[in-house]
C-alpha cells in the first residue's frame, strides 16, 4: 500500500501530514471555540494533547491517506487541515477541513477541498467521497456545494444527525 503523507498542492497551499512540530498550531486550531462550535468534539486542553493526537494519528499507516495540515506557500505555521478519512461506519471516505478563523472567507477551504477531492479520485481511484456537516454550518455547506458535492439526506453519526453530501467520479444523472 502506498502512503500519501504529502497531499496536493494548490495555488496558495501545500498540504502534508502534520508532525509534532505542528502541535502548537494544531492546539490553537482545536482549542478555538469558534472553530470547534460545529464539530461536536471537545476543545483540546493542551499542546501536549495536540502533540499526542498528531503522534498517534493512525490513518496514514492504516489507509494510506488522512487529514493533511494546510500551510500557506508564503510560509508560517499550520493554518488548519484538509483531507480524507475512511469512516468504517459508512464504508465510505469522508472529506473534512478546518481552518483558523483569520483564514476564513478567502476561498482557502474551497481551494484545499477541491484539490483533495481531485486527489481522491485521480490518485486513490475512489468512486465516491462523502462529507458530513450539521445544517447550522452554513460556511461548510457553501464549500461543499462549490466543490460539486450534492446533498444526500441526513445520517446518524456520533450521536448527532448531520447532513450528508456526496460526490461521485461519474456525473450525477
Amino acid at each position: 500500500m502506498e502512503v500519501y503523507r504529502t497531499g496536493p498542492t494548490t495555488e496558495r497551499l501545500t498540504m502534508h501530514a502534520m508532525t509534532e512540530d505542528d502541535a502548537e498550531a494544531f492546539f490553537r486550531l482545536n482549542s478555538n471555540a469558534e472553530v470547534m462550535r460545529f464539530t461536536h468534539e471537545p476543545l483540546m486542553q493542551s499542546v501536549e494533547e495536540a502533540r499526542d493526537a498528531i503522534a498517534s494519528y493512525p490513518d496514514f499507516d492504516r489507509y494510506g491517506y488522512g487529514r493533511w495540515g494546510c500551510f500557506l506557500k508564503t510560509g508560517g505555521p499550520t493554518i488548519g487541515f484538509c483531507g480524507l478519512k475512511f469512516l468504517p461506519e459508512f464504508d465510505a471516505v469522508d472529506i473534512g477541513y478546518r481552518l483558523m478563523p483569520e483564514y476564513w472567507g478567502r476561498g482557502l477551504a474551497t481551494e484545499a477541498a477541491r484539490a483533495t477531492i481531485a486527489f481522491g479520485f485521480a490518485t486513490l481511484k475512489l468512486d465516491q467521497i462523502i462529507a458530513l456537516t450539521i445544517k447550522e454550518n452554513i460556511g461548510s455547506i457553501r464549500v461543499l456545494e462549490k466543490i460539486g458535492m450534492r446533498g444526500d439526506g441526513t445520517v446518524e453519526y456520533d450521536g448527532v444527525c448531520p447532513l450528508k453530501y456526496v460526490i461521485d467520479t461519474a456525473p450525477a444523472c
